[in-house]
């Protein structure tokens, strides 16, 4: 399918409601896909004789026709039905420079989630929620996180899983999805009443992938900035003065480092090198994440943290003899992951039959009669 422009929200349809206004977006979609009426419907799975009708008002679009039109040219049911905009739609349609490839993949996952809510497969978001506390931002994300470690304690998960976005997408119900978004971009948040999305970075540095991960699910979890956080460097000095990323920062701090592992680890005769470099593998944080979270604990004196700071993250797996572990979760941190709630629910939904197999094609990156293929295939036969 060719690139489709997008549309204002409801531009040239004031006048119309109901299915006429349906019918004038659609309309809209197929002038702007450059496609023919006959070649659209067979893209969406509609007959010549069907899409005319729905077009002219004599036949209504199901709620099915609507979800494959939606799919096929990125847009959501809602859209389709009141020609409002989700404030990350409008993000990703006016913004520039770096910021444009990352929201534009952000909002074609939320407008998938969407999709798959109007369908019945809604967002598992769940998780404990800010307290309005008169207490400093960054004490709000200490206080944060340690409901949220609460939460992951009683899901029977720990922080300490190298695959942290499995816990984040079990325990909280997050749709958790990694992705080339171009230089200069660490990850954002997406939130809206069917949204709960994080998009990540690809990244040759697993522990900061890590952090961007907590930060992300910080910002979520307090309800920052819906419908959508962008975060082009988390460890940039200049966001020190901004509350909302001092909390985050606060809470991924405490969230991957919680104060009773780092009491155990640190113990009263201190640290050496090589116990810090250890420490900071088993965390799977930088060194000088570390360096400061056990300097704000007063574990470690300002001197001592000056100087551990400044030790790499591969100088750190050396030391600890974890240079092959270092190299196996730098190769996955820089492997693009497709959410792994949205793939269930994308194939439950093609199971069910109320959507099509593109979907969850789309997700895995894969064509989608190669994957029908695929799955026929596999299917046993009579008799097996």
């Amino acid at each position: 399918m060719p690139n489709i422009p997008e549309l204002p929200p409801s531009s040239g349809h004031a006048a119309l409601s109901g299915h006429a206004a349906v019918a004038e977006r659609v309309a809209g979609l197929i002038e702007a896909s450059g496609l023919t009426r006959r070649d659209f419907g067979q893209r969406v799975g509609l007959d010549e004789s069907k899409m005319s009708k729905s077009l002219r008002g004599t036949r209504r679009f199901s709620s099915t026709d609507l979800a494959r039109v939606a799919q096929v040219c990125q847009v959501t049911v809602d859209w389709l039905l009141t020609g409002d905009e989700p404030a990350l739609a409008l993000a990703a349609r006016t913004a520039g420079g770096d910021a444009g490839g990352a929201l534009a993949a952000a909002r074609r996952l939320s407008t998938m989630r969407a999709d798959l809510a109007d369908l019945g497969y809604p967002a598992p978001w769940q998780g404990p929620r800010l307290e309005h506390v008169p207490v400093g931002w960054s004490e709000q994300g200490r206080r944060l996180a340690g409901r949220a470690l609460d939460e992951v304690d009683k899901a029977g998960r720990s922080v300490l899983e190298e695959d942290l976005i499995s816990v984040i997408e079990a325990v909280f119900g997050v749709d958790i999805a990694v992705a080339d978004l171009g230089p200069g971009i660490d990850g954002l948040a997406a939130a809206s009443a069917e949204v709960a999305l994080i998009l990540l970075a690809t990244s040759p540095v697993p522990a900061r992938q890590r952090f961007t991960l907590a930060h992300e699910l910080g910002h979520l979890l307090a309800g920052d900035d819906q419908d959508v956080h962008l975060d082009r460097d988390i460890f940039d000095p200049a966001q020190s003065k901004d509350p909302s990323e001092i909390r985050a920062n606060a809470f991924a701090s405490a969230f991957l480092m919680p104060q009773d592992a780092l009491g155990d680890a640190v113990g009263p005769a201190g640290l050496t090198d090589s116990c810090f470099a250890t420490l900071a593998c088993d965390l799977m944080v930088t060194p000088s994440a570390l360096a400061y979270r056990l300097r704000n604990l007063q574990m470690i004196n300002s001197a001592t943290c000056d100087r551990l700071k400044r030790m790499t993250g591969p100088k750190a797996a050396h030391l600890a003899g974890r240079s092959d572990q270092f190299a196996r979760r730098a190769a996955v941190a820089g492997a693009p992951r497709p959410p792994g709630l949205m793939l269930r629910d994308t194939y439950a939904a093609y199971e069910t039959g109320v959507t099509t197999l593109r979907p969850y094609a789309n997700l895995l990156g894969v064509d989608v009669d190669d994957l029908s293929t695929a799955l026929e295939a596999d299917r046993p036969t009579p008799g097996e």
